[in-house]
């Protein structure tokens, strides 16, 4: 079975059956303090008026307008100075004619007072204030539900939470937020030449390069990565790891996928659950295997990406990324298509019968191609993004346009 060649499938149907993966969004009720960077998983909707009584705009004297129509600077206006109320006090006279009471911002407007003027245009003068300009009628006061009123939506389901967000939600007093529970995604590197960082390096060995940034990768699509040992490329090795991990919603693995005698994922699958894309007509990442393993609902999704970084990343971008984001409700959320127009640097020749997607530079607004294989990992590194070439296309000349997509996890 594992001589078998991969049946080459179209990227545009693999994205369909990607996009179609079973998948069942949980809810969790999560503390205010730790709701930053969730997703909210319901409406919510103004529990009382913002703000919730008339309040002060301004340091200032609380006034009836009227008081202060005539005063100017030549002819100041004097009132009488009841009292000091500050933020979180509340006054304890009532404003009458002929005088005021001075408030700090944010202050309840006192009873009677209609108006606020600020304190750069006034001065005291022993017990009084003298007014030296006219306010109009709730100048400088902040009227209650004037922000918002109760019952109004304040924040829609799917909105990702964000320190503005998080004082809208302060502000009704809501101390529980209801988002969306990240995605358990487990990642698993396998292969007999991966060693971990901190074992000696010996010839013919590689370190672990995959588990790190698949880890990371998953990590910026919302999802909760969890990480795993090193697996060897044997059958019985890796599915006792996938058995390990039947708790979490998606494993990715990354090595083991290709045709031939390393093909160890599509076996595994082949006995405890299904495969169902094995191979995408693309470069790179054409040995890559979709497919659910069995269990008692609806069966848990695997992703096995090739070992090599760039392959396994660039197909992680444009298959699993879009995914993992729909499930982690960030589809949508800073997922803006920040695609450039820009002229190629020099003529490139791309594979013949497969789409391919190449990684560029930006530089002097043009896109200079990275000719690096899909083992060089500072490829990424390097790169700005990456354009798309048709399978049908032979040569693509020098100074011919691309659109220049971003990567995900740059």
């Amino acid at each position: 079975m594992g001589n078998e060649f991969l049946n080459i499938m179209n990227p545009e149907d693999v994205k369909k059956i990607i996009s179609t993966l079973p998948f069942n969004k949980k809810v969790e009720k999560l503390a205010i303090e730790n709701a930053y960077q969730r997703v909210l998983s319901e409406n919510i909707y103004a529990t009382i008026n913002l703000p919730p009584f008339k309040r002060a705009a301004m340091d200032g004297y609380a006034v009836k307008a009227k008081d202060t129509f005539r005063a100017s600077e030549d002819k100041p206006t004097s009132l009488k100075l009841l009292e000091v109320t500050m933020a979180g006090e509340v006054s304890q006279n009532k404003v009458e004619e002929g005088t005021c009471i001075e408030v700090s911002t944010g202050a309840p407007i006192p009873e009677g007072a209609d108006a606020v003027i600020m304190i750069e245009f006034a001065e005291k003068k022993d017990e009084d204030i003298l007014i030296l300009d006219s306010v109009t009628l709730g100048a400088n006061i902040a009227g209650e539900g004037s922000d918002v009123k109760k019952g109004e939506l304040l924040l829609s389901e799917g909105e990702f939470i964000t320190p503005d967000k998080i004082g809208v939600l302060s502000a009704i007093g809501l101390s529980k937020i209801p988002v969306y529970v990240k995605p358990q995604v487990a990642v698993i590197s396998t292969g007999n030449e991966i060693i971990k960082l901190d074992e000696k390096m010996e010839y013919g060995k590689i370190y672990d390069i995959n588990s790190y940034t698949l880890y990371n990768a998953v990590k910026s699509c919302g999802c909760q990565p969890i990480h795993s040992e090193i697996v060897k490329d044997d059958f019985e090795s890796l599915k006792n790891k996938i058995i390990e991990f039947k708790d979490a919603d998606i494993i990715i693995t990354s090595g083991g996928t290709s045709a031939g005698a390393g093909d160890v994922l599509r076996m595994v699958l082949d006995e405890i659950g299904e495969v169902l894309v094995h191979g995408i007509a693309v470069k790179p990442g054409k040995p890559t295997i979709v497919g659910l393993i069995k269990d008692e609902n609806e069966g848990q999704i695997i992703f096995g990406l090739p070992g090599y970084p760039v392959s396994a990343l660039m197909i992680f971008h444009v298959f699993i990324a879009p995914f993992l984001r729909k499930i982690s409700s960030l589809n949508g959320v800073d997922e803006e298509n920040n695609t450039i127009k820009l002229k190629l640097s020099r003529r490139f020749r791309p594979a013949r019968g497969r789409k391919q997607y190449v990684l560029v530079k930006i530089q002097e607004n043009q896109a200079h191609p990275i000719l690096k294989d899909s083992g060089a990992i500072t490829a990424l590194s390097e790169a700005d993004g990456y354009f798309e070439v048709p399978k049908n296309v032979e040569i693509l000349e020098e100074g011919s346009n691309v659109t220049v997509m971003p990567l995900y996890f740059k």
